[in-house]
């Protein structure tokens, strides 16, 4: 259970949604065997949703993990696509490789290792969709970087926004965990309130924020 919503809707919607098979179900199971955190199944739907109606071809994603959503991106651009996608863990990025390999998309997948941080102020380009999917604690650092590289009409989809509730109500908040919640509260803030940004908070998953950049910058 997430706390984001009823848990009979929760596991409604999941088990309405196809199963998947192959690679992504080796992934999956990969997933929950090792506690690798991973998108939703309802986030994943609309992941590659958003994907295809916004015709989005270059992607960058922040918190690749064993390459899930990546290659949920691909399976969504089509074959003309092209994900840059940065990942901290070097274990992490051995198994995306595996797996970006078994799916045949070396072609169109990047994968750079090192702090996001430090990364993302160096890459050059536009993109049409940015994926934050790392350190929740750090969405805030990624974000002017972020805008900088995504092109105007793009998109930035933050995910784990609402974690596991917290984020939405003290009562549920782990002391542990209440400088990350500190943080993300800034950070939907901040996106809510952006003048180059049209923010809409979606309660499913862990939360997931989709921020339209303005075409005029």
């Amino acid at each position: 259970m997430s706390n984001i919503t009823n848990e009979f809707v929760e596991r409604y919607i999941r088990e309405l949604l196809p199963q998947e098979e192959g690679l992504f179900k080796d992934m999956e199971d990969y997933a929950e065997e090792h506690h690798v955190p991973i998108v939703h199944k309802e986030v994943a739907a609309l992941l590659e949703v958003i994907t295809m109606t916004s015709g989005s071809k270059k992607i960058l994603e922040v918190g690749t993990a064993i390459a899930y959503s990546t290659l949920l991106f691909c399976r969504a651009m089509g074959k003309d696509g092209h994900i840059t996608t940065i990942e901290r863990n070097e274990e992490m990025i051995v198994q995306a490789k595996e797996n970006v390999k078994k799916a045949h998309c070396e072609d169109q997948v990047r994968i750079l290792q090192g702090d996001a941080e430090e990364i993302l102020r160096f890459l050059e380009g536009k993109y049409d969709l940015i994926f934050l999917d790392g350190a929740k604690g750090q969405y805030s650092d990624f974000l002017n970087d972020c805008l900088h590289l995504l092109k105007p009409g793009g998109l930035l989809v933050s995910d784990n926004i609402l974690y596991k509730g917290m984020i939405a109500s003290d009562d549920l908040v782990v002391r542990r965990k209440r400088t990350i919640v500190n943080r993300m509260r800034s950070y939907l803030e901040t996106i809510c309130d952006h003048p180059q940004l049209k923010t809409s908070i979606i309660p499913i998953g862990d939360g997931l924020a989709l921020s339209y950049k303005n075409q005029e910058e």
